[in-house]
């Protein structure tokens, strides 16, 4: 992956383009999707991705970059943009805690 956190001391450095290039890896990865097409406006609808593929994908994330995702984090994720809202949101988190 093009973006991993890795280190603590990293973390609060991360960008949204950073988590936009991860996301969009994964998604080319796991569900063969055109790279292309992965904006942060992208809704994950238009990528025929369904609420379980967003599960999947969050759940590489929180690998990537060592945070925890919910269910409730995920409930109003429809884009990629919201997607990267939410791991810069808990990677915020970390970096305060």
């Amino acid at each position: 992956m093009s973006a991993q956190a890795g280190h603590q001391g990293q973390i609060s450095d991360v960008t949204a383009d950073q988590v936009l290039g991860t996301m969009r890896d994964l998604l080319v990865d796991m569900f063969d999707v055109d790279a292309d097409k992965i904006t942060a406006d992208a809704s994950f609808d238009s990528m025929d991705l369904d609420s379980l593929d967003l599960v999947e994908v969050s759940v590489k994330v929180e690998d990537a970059y060592d945070i925890e995702i919910s269910e409730d984090d995920l409930k109003d994720v429809w884009t990629v943009g919201n997607a990267v809202e939410v791991v810069l949101s808990k990677l915020q988190q970390t970096a305060d805690a």
